[in-house]
């Protein structure tokens, strides 16, 4: 079973951006694997908590990616 784990930093995406991150991950499987991959295919969009992950040593927060909401407000 093709399995893809994406962690997101929290409320960063909307609904509309999560389910395109999991209709192009299955697509992907698909391309590779084939037709089978599809119904057996896992995509998880894991949300971290703010200053819940880090890079290089520095724990990160929203305020300091400058991103405090989802882009697509429509979907919020």
């Amino acid at each position: 079973m093709p399995f893809a784990n994406f962690k997101v930093p929290e409320k960063t995406l909307t609904p509309t951006q999560k389910e395109k991150i999991v209709t192009r991950t299955t697509e992907l499987y698909v391309e590779i694997y084939g037709e089978r991959a599809r119904n057996t295919t896992m995509v998880l969009v894991e949300e971290v908590a703010d200053g819940g992950w880090g890079i290089s040593g520095n724990v990160l927060t929203l305020a300091m990616l400058g991103e405090a909401a989802p882009t697509d407000t429509n979907d919020a």
